[in-house]
């Protein structure tokens, strides 16, 4: 079993960087696939990028690609999100999450943070 707990969130304006970061316990981080979704009021959980238990594969949403990178640091059980060239339509609850599958879809993911939110003003 595995806790994990984002950080990193907050406000900031069109075109600035935050990185989010997700702190796991437990001794088995490694065994997990990452990733990171996103949640807005009323809409369901949306996928934002996935990375492999080595970190070798990653996998983003269109909407992120080339903007943002996820990464992870099994010696230290983090995972990370790097957001670059933020735009409001980013502004959701960003919610870490691990697994046995490495897919796109919130039931392949087991365990689940609290989210951080971040907002992107116009």
């Amino acid at each position: 079993q595995v806790q994990l707990v984002e950080s990193g969130g907050g406000l900031v304006q069109a075109g600035a960087s935050l990185r989010l970061s997700c702190a796991a316990s437990g001794r088995t981080f490694s065994s997990y696939h990452m990733a990171w979704f996103r949640q807005t009021p009323g809409k369901e959980r949306e996928f934002v990028a996935a990375i492999s238990k080595s970190g070798g594969s990653t996998n983003y949403a269109d909407s992120v690609k080339g903007r943002f990178t996820i990464s992870r640091d099994n010696a230290k059980n983090m995972s990370y999100l790097q957001m670059n060239s933020l735009k409001p339509e980013d502004t959701a609850v960003y919610y870490c999450a691990a697994g046995g599958r490495l897919g796109a879809r919130p039931h392949e993911y087991d365990y689940w943070g609290q989210g951080t939110q971040v907002t992107v003003s116009s």
